[in-house]
Order: C-alpha cells, then structure tokens, then sequence
C-alpha cells in the first residue's frame, strides 16, 4: 500500500525548498542601490577571455579565491588610478562577496569615465552558488573555498566551503 503525503506537508516542503534562493534574490535586491547594470553569472561566463574582471573584496579574501582572471584593487583602497591602463569603453565586471561594495567601485569607475562598467549579481557568493569554478593561488588551481567577509554573511553562500 503506497503512502501519501498530505497536501499541507507537500505545501510546507515546498516553500522550505524553495526559499533559499528567493531569499537570496531577495537580500541582493535590497543591497543595490542599481546605479550599476548587473550582469548574472551566465552571462558572464561566455565572455570571461573578452572583459576586466575587478575583485574589490579585501586581499585576504582574494587570496583564499577568485574568479580566473581577476584582478585584486581592495575596496577600501580602491583609486581609479590603479585601472588607469585599462581602456575607458573596455567592459569591466566588477564584483565582491555579494555586490555591494563592487557596486561602490563601479560608481567610482563609472564617474571617472569608464562607460561599460558592470557588477556582477550576487558577486563571487552567485558565482559559486551556480556551480561556477574560483581558483587559488599563482596557477590558478581551482578550489572549493569562498572566503565568506564573516558569518553572518557566509549564510548567502551555499555551494562551496566556507572560509571566514
């Protein structure tokens, strides 16, 4: 005899299952402030070898990975100086943990002229939870690891190992 499950405890799994990423969504939508476009990460990942990606986390973030590619400019430190080789109509993706402080950098980008300036949605916390591969170290080998900024944020990353 096959048992069944009544509807109201299909209904509670259900939303339990599916809040996660709506939450996710939800806290990205009330961190930005959207004076940057957002570029999600499928649509990044085709165009990786075509953009400046511009890691704004802290160095020690960066050190425990990164998308391949990026280049480190620390948020708190962040001058445009330090991206004056970088062509002014050249697409740069700027991203952080989540978005918010790479969304700060790309306004400073964007006021010093830099007009393709983008943040990627959910930073490198999206990247990952959509299966995309960081690397670590000066080969680039890939990794698991997500420094996360603190607990309370590492709650928004949830494919990856958590490094605070």
């Amino acid at each position: 005899m096959k048992k069944y499950l009544p509807p109201f405890i299909l209904i509670i799994i259900s939303t339990f299952t599916s809040c996660g990423q709506k939450t996710f969504d939800e806290k990205m939508e009330s961190l930005y402030k959207k004076t940057v476009p957002l570029i999600k990460s499928d649509s990044l990942k085709p165009k990786l070898d075509d953009v400046v990606l511009l890691d704004a986390r802290a160095k020690e973030e960066y050190e425990i990975s990164h998308i391949k590619g990026a280049r480190f400019v620390d948020y708190d430190d962040f001058e445009v100086e330090q991206v004056r080789d970088i062509p002014k109509d050249m697409e740069v993706i700027v991203y952080c943990s989540v978005g918010y402080r790479s969304e700060r950098v790309g306004e400073k980008l964007q006021k010093a002229g830099y007009s393709n300036v983008k943040n990627l949605y959910g930073g490198i916390f999206g990247w990952k939870n959509e299966g995309n591969e960081v690397v670590v170290g000066p080969n680039d080998q890939p990794t698991d690891s997500v420094h996360t900024y603190n607990r309370l944020w590492g709650k928004w990353l949830f494919n990856g190992i958590k490094v605070h």
